[in-house]
């Protein structure tokens, strides 16, 4: 499949964005970009290095003025532009989505709205944002708050979903009145390097939102840059180590969402097939690509060997193939080393016994051998310390353990390293308030998942991060207070 007349017409060559310039000769070297369902070459990315991280972090302090001086009806009004213009744009944003990491069709053009949603919700934040009156002691005096923007905010994104994660990053950032220095992922640069020229054309000043895509130099530097007043990192637990140490040269403060593995706590009485279908899903979003899904399957005794099977037969039906198809539910992994690294987890717990090959478990052949396909994969009677069950694969497979009784699916749920998500699927409304209240988990998902809407705090525990995003938290992460005494 050639990348697309849509790809070609919108990135005939590819830049980073500077303030309102295409860059395109750059220090950081170039990346061959290659679409993962086919194996083939596409465009080659001009990478920031640290000198163009350094001239958009100049841009954005040269932007910051302006725009905190914006009142905040005009700053929401350029956001609810900006939305307008995703929605306008949402077949070309939703084609780049396809060809940059291979996500279907049918699952991006789900996404999009959710960036145009997020501005547009973070947009009512804008002018509704205050401080406080304080009361003080012992003598007479005003005292109040007042919300302020941390200045520049640096926002490294991965490249398994950028266009929901830009809604959820920089519209918040954006409305408390900062300057952002965004720095994709190599492998997915297209949508964001779209969503920084949408901007500018909604009205937004040049240098409030730059856009460098890098690899780990660049990231480097925009971390330890000390004209950068925050840092956001959404990616593995690794790389958020070198970020924290990186930070610590500044003491610039981080925010994290980091990695994944979700218990999905299924009861007898739960709606099985319902339930099912939530299994499957961990499987075919993002080809299992994503950190909040459910890949940890935890089944009571009682209704485990039909949950297996009924699971088994679903995963059995999915159509993998194709991204640019709206048939296709589940695409490919992003590149070969992905379908290497999931494949090693398979041959590992094959060869050491901790689980049950129930389905899949392989790299897809014919039509898709040249691209970076692996079956959907089920592995069953998972023993909770294996590998299978304690590492995330980031990949489309699940493990699926039993249990006997409430609590020790709690303690299995919570054994673990990670806390981002948690599910519960059952009809006894007081159980799932008790499991709820006791899982290690940033969210808990009750028969169900609707996805993160942005009117939700989002974010993780444990080794999964720290920081939220969504809702009135999401503003907050990225505003600073400041405290005014005055005598009277």
């Amino acid at each position: 499949m050639p990348i697309g007349d849509a790809v070609l017409d919108v990135f005939p060559r590819p830049g980073l964005l500077i303030a309102d310039k295409l860059v395109t000769a750059t220090t950081g070297g170039e990346f061959q970009h290659v679409y993962p369902a086919t194996g083939k070459p596409t465009l080659n990315v001009p990478l920031a290095g640290a000198a163009e991280v350094d001239a958009a972090v100049q841009a954005a302090r040269a932007a910051s003025p302006e725009w905190r001086s914006w009142t905040v009806d005009r700053r929401r009004d350029v956001m609810l532009r900006f939305a307008a213009l995703v929605r306008e744009h949402e077949h070309t944003i939703s084609e780049l989505s396809v060809y940059e990491n291979g996500t279907p069709i049918s699952l991006v053009e789900t996404f999009v709205p959710t960036l145009a949603d997020a501005f547009t919700y973070n947009a009512g934040w804008a002018d509704k944002v205050g401080g406080d009156v304080i009361a003080t002691w012992p003598v007479a005096a005003l005292d109040y708050t007042v919300v302020e923007p941390y200045g520049v905010v640096g926002i490294i994104i991965p490249w398994n979903g950028p266009v929901p994660t830009l809604g959820m990053t920089l519209s918040p950032a954006l409305a408390a009145g900062n300057t952002v220095v965004l720095k994709p992922s190599r492998p997915a640069p297209f949508s964001p390097l779209l969503v920084g020229r949408l901007l500018l054309e909604a009205g937004f000043p040049p240098g409030v939102v730059n856009v460098v895509p890098g690899g780990p130099e660049a990231g480097d530097a925009l971390v330890r840059h000390p004209g950068v007043d925050k840092i956001h990192f959404m990616g593995s637990s690794s790389v958020a180590r070198e970020v924290l140490a990186a930070a610590l040269t500044n003491l610039t403060p981080v925010s994290l969402e980091l990695g994944g593995k979700s218990a999905n706590i299924i009861f007898a009485d739960a709606d099985l097939d319902a339930a099912a279908e939530l299994v499957v899903s961990a499987i075919v979003t993002l080809s299992g690509q994503a950190c909040v899904i459910g890949t940890r399957v935890l089944v009571e005794e009682r209704v485990y060997d039909e949950v297996v099977e009924r699971c088994k037969a679903k995963v059995e039906q999915i159509l993998v193939g194709d991204p640019a198809s709206p048939s296709t539910l589940m695409g490919p992994l992003i590149s070969p080393e992905a379908c290497a690294r999931v494949l090693g987890f398979v041959e590992r717990a094959q060869a050491s016994g901790e689980g049950r090959l129930v389905t899949g478990g392989c790299r897809l052949g014919g039509d898709l051998a040249d691209g970076y396909f692996i079956a959907p994969t089920i592995f069953a009677d998972v023993d909770n310390d294996s590998e299978l069950a304690q590492r995330e694969i980031f990949g489309p497979v699940v493990s699926i353990q039993r249990f006997s009784t409430e609590a020790e699916a709690l303690s299995v749920a919570n054994d673990h390293r990670y806390g981002l998500g948690a599910y519960v699927q059952t009809n006894d409304l007081k159980r799932a308030h008790r499991m709820a209240a006791s899982l290690e988990a940033g969210s808990v998902w009750i028969n169900g998942f609707p996805g993160v809407p942005r009117s939700v705090p989002f974010g993780g525990t444990k080794q999964s991060g720290y920081g939220r995003l969504g809702g009135l938290a999401g503003i907050q992460e990225f505003s600073r207070v400041k405290n005014v005494w005055t005598a009277l």
